[in-house]
């Protein structure tokens, strides 16, 4: 298991969650069930698959489609558990625990782009999903998304869930309330450029001094990272022979340098995505925009609503607009079956169920996870779709286009890691725990800590 023991920080994390998720695992040895007679597939006794995600929100958009494989497979019924939004600091240090120890994962799991570069490179970990017939989906998806689901021995070990895309989530109230426009068509006029995407924040925070205009710099860094990534080669923190390359990568340090301007702007509210302030500040308006990849539509209705308990709040408040610079792609995960599963060939079906483009489509509808297969990409269904509860926003236009030809992202083995540690000094400059004229050095410390290690 890859983690940084000198650091021992993302282990502790993992240590954590034992006890907090443990109840929720599966585990088994990894024979496949028994099957009926007669061609049919079903398993001859009732058994129940795990389904762990991670997320906030609707996370990976799958209640609807959970109920529908429930409703048309009575002997095969799925338990979904969303474990925990914070992928690289607590959901994926316990998986790697639990897929070392061979206990604990679930049937099928979750996998985040920045843990495929570690996974793909662990085959001992997951089942070969071509034993199952699904190297026949190969054509449903683009080659980049089907190829970083094949191990580092050329087995098919993961299928592809939703890609990433980009737009800006805004308070259409505290837009007014600043005297800015309102309008989508008008609000993304207002920032052709991250220059003036900041000095619209400038703006905003002297007519309501009470909220700031953006969450957090760390937010906004990935927001920057994917494009820049998208124009310097694919690649962010390594190279394609898992080189360390963030010292060299301009990619990396121009949206180092973007989020050393915002922290000066003084814009932001100091936020890390995806903790529990953060999501307590998204419902009480302590921010007025937040970088927005397809899926995190589905974080920000899901946390409003406090997961649809309360499905009015909200609503009409927020809105979408484009990015300054052009979309790039942040986010996107896919469906592995760990081999300590008692139910592979179940297992492997219901992968390719929720990854199929009927699936997608419902938790595009659900959440605002833009699907990865061409299928689903090109369907009408995606293309005129709405959102009322972001104020009617036409997602399938603003997300639609660009979801065909979002670059694939090159991430290494340690992305995930190097992702986590870099991260904390993005986030001690803005809570100033870590000074400015040392960040850029304290990054790539950091980094080569990851890499040594």
């Amino acid at each position: 298991m890859m983690i940084d023991k000198r650091r021992g920080r993302l282990a502790a994390a993992a240590a954590v969650m034992v006890t907090a998720l443990g109840a929720t695992a599966a585990c088994g040895g990894g024979e496949p069930a028994a099957t009926t007679g007669g061609g049919s597939g079903a398993p001859a006794e009732k058994i129940t698959l795990t389904l762990q995600t991670f997320g906030g929100g609707t996370n990976f958009g799958y209640k609807a489609a959970v109920e529908k494989w429930n409703n048309e497979h009575p002997n095969v019924q799925v338990k979904y558990s969303n474990l925990t939004p914070d992928f690289e600091n607590q959901y994926w240090p316990q998986m790697l625990n639990w897929l070392q120890a061979g206990k604990g994962a679930g049937d099928v799991i979750g996998i985040d782009e920045a843990g495929m570069g570690l996974a793909k490179a662990r085959p001992q970990f997951f089942t070969d999903l071509g034993q199952y017939g699904l190297r026949s989906r190969q054509a449903d998806f683009p080659a980049w998304k089907w190829e970083n689901g094949v191990n580092t021995e050329g087995k098919l070990f993961a299928l592809g869930t939703d890609v990433g895309g980009m737009s800006v989530c805004y308070r259409k109230d505290l837009f007014e309330k600043a005297g800015l426009p309102s309008d989508r068509a008008k609000v993304s006029e207002l920032w052709p450029t991250w220059d003036d995407f900041i000095k619209t924040g400038q703006d905003f925070q002297k007519k309501v001094p009470d909220v700031k205009f953006l969450d957090g710099l760390n937010t906004w860094f990935n927001v920057a990272l994917s494009q820049e990534t998208a124009k310097n080669g694919n690649v962010s923190y390594y190279d394609k022979q898992n080189n360390l390359i963030v010292e060299t990568n301009p990619a990396v340090k121009t949206a180092f340098d973007f989020a050393v301007k915002v922290n000066e702007a003084g814009i932001s509210a100091k936020l890390r995505n995806f903790q529990d302030p953060w999501l307590a500040g998204m419902r009480k308006g302590a921010f007025a925009t937040l970088g927005c990849p397809g899926w995190m539509l589905g974080v920000v209705q899901g946390t409003v609503t406090e997961d649809g308990k309360n499905p009015d709040a909200g609503k009409g408040q927020w809105d979408v607009a484009a990015v300054p610079g052009g979309s790039g792609n942040w986010g996107g995960s896919w469906l592995a079956v760990p081999k300590q599963t008692k139910h592979p060939k179940e297992a492997a079906e219901l992968a390719s169920y929720l990854t199929g483009p009927e699936a997608q489509l419902l938790a595009f509808k659900e959440g605002g996870n833009l699907p990865s297969t061409i299928p689903a990409q090109e369907s009408p269904e995606l293309a005129g779709a709405e959102n009322e509860w972001f104020s009617g926003a036409p997602i399938g236009e603003i997300f639609g286009p660009s979801v065909k030809t979002l670059p694939p992202i090159f991430l290494g083995e340690k992305h995930s890691q190097t992702k986590a540690e870099v991260e904390n000094v993005i986030l001690g400059m803005d809570d100033g725990s870590i000074p400015v004229s040392q960040g850029w050095t304290r990054f790539i410390g950091e980094a080569k800590k990851v890499a040594d290690g």
